[in-house]
């Protein structure tokens, strides 16, 4: 066993890395050939279920509305007289406010040596005839993993991102993640015990008291918590194929709410059980206006930057927010045993 473990950790120690600061050079970006594989995270669940890159909401001021809200007071049983009956009684007006979420900017840059893309044939490491370079078009294999960061960071953001709003150029616009909304309104603290139907439907008659209405909620957890509630609605179910064994939870059923759907996110901590309403989400995006032609860059457009030298150099850049609706629609089960 022990043997078995080392050979593991050597293996592991030599996937290629990210590289910053420098051009990407023929020596610095080998080429290789081979099946290209990522043990890195690419699933990007919540991002994708909501709308992803090309879905969503346009805006043009990078602070937006997310809800505007207002509450009615407690229902009582009215004891009104004749005599005060001939007499209009004072008007009673419903107030109401307005949240809000900001867009924040994602860029990245990309930085290619001329000699590192016309040297797409030289391969190295193990090589047998008839080989190819698994990355024929270097820039598109760069511009396309690229994405991927922004696309994950993105996903990682709706969940975890911490709300700050610009108050001048040196302050940054950061978008607020669904857990810090979440914490100021439907959460129940497992107080370090394994998620059980009853922490599940805790939170449900919280959402419920709090107003949320249950439209499209959604399950969004990590794969521990995933195989715990798995366990918590198949009990001892055995199933009538013989041949197959297991169990694959997809959706669960809860009174007052219906069906719920489950995703797993490996974004989502590993102590926290969300439950999201989708049907009140979506990406809200700030597209760049292009003066030139009149028209539109676009949101997450490539770009080339100017030439210093025998390099081709461009950017990535894209601004986007979420849009949650009102934070009562959500809720969470956190501090849960890991």
């Amino acid at each position: 066993m022990k043997r078995k473990k080392k050979i593991i950790q050597s293996i592991t120690t030599n996937f290629g890395k990210e590289k910053i600061g420098d051009p990407g050079y023929i020596w610095t970006l080998p080429n290789y050939t081979g099946m290209l594989f990522s043990p890195s995270l690419t699933q990007k669940p919540l991002l994708q279920i909501i709308g992803g890159l090309t879905g969503g909401k346009i805006t043009d001021n990078f602070e937006f509305p997310t809800s505007s809200e207002y509450t009615l007071p407690a229902r009582s049983q009215p004891a009104i007289t004749e005599v005060q009956s001939v007499t209009a009684p004072a008007p009673r007006n419903i107030d109401r406010d307005q949240h809000s979420n900001v867009v924040q900017i994602f860029h990245e840059s990309v930085d290619l040596t001329y000699v590192k893309q016309s040297n797409k044939g030289r391969l190295m490491g193990l090589n047998t005839a008839g080989a190819e370079n698994n990355a024929p078009n270097e820039r598109d294999f760069q511009i396309a993993r690229t994405m991927d960061i922004i696309g994950g960071d993105i996903n990682y953001t709706f969940h975890n991102g911490i709300y700050q709003v610009s108050t001048s150029q040196t302050v940054a616009n950061t978008t607020r993640g669904m857990l810090e909304l979440i914490a100021l309104f439907n959460e129940v603290d497992a107080l370090g015990v394994e998620i059980n139907r009853d922490l599940i439907q805790e939170l449900i008659r919280i959402m419920y008291n709090s107003g949320a209405n249950f439209t499209n909620l959604v399950i969004f957890c990590g794969v521990l918590q995933k195989q715990r509630i798995g366990k918590i609605y198949i009990g001892d179910k055995v199933p009538e194929d013989r041949s197959i064994g297991g169990y694959n939870v997809q959706i669960i059923i809860e009174d007052t709410v219906g069906s719920i759907g489950i995703v797993v996110d490996t974004d989502v901590p590993d102590d926290t059980v969300a439950f999201y309403d989708v049907g009140h989400m979506a990406p809200v995006f700030q597209p760049v206006p292009d003066e030139e032609q009149g028209g539109s860059k676009g949101n997450f457009f490539y770009e080339p930057l100017g030439k210093s030298g025998a390099t081709d150099a461009g950017q990535i850049f894209g601004q986007a927010g979420l849009d949650y609706g009102a934070g009562f629609l959500h809720g969470a089960i956190t501090n849960l045993k890991v």
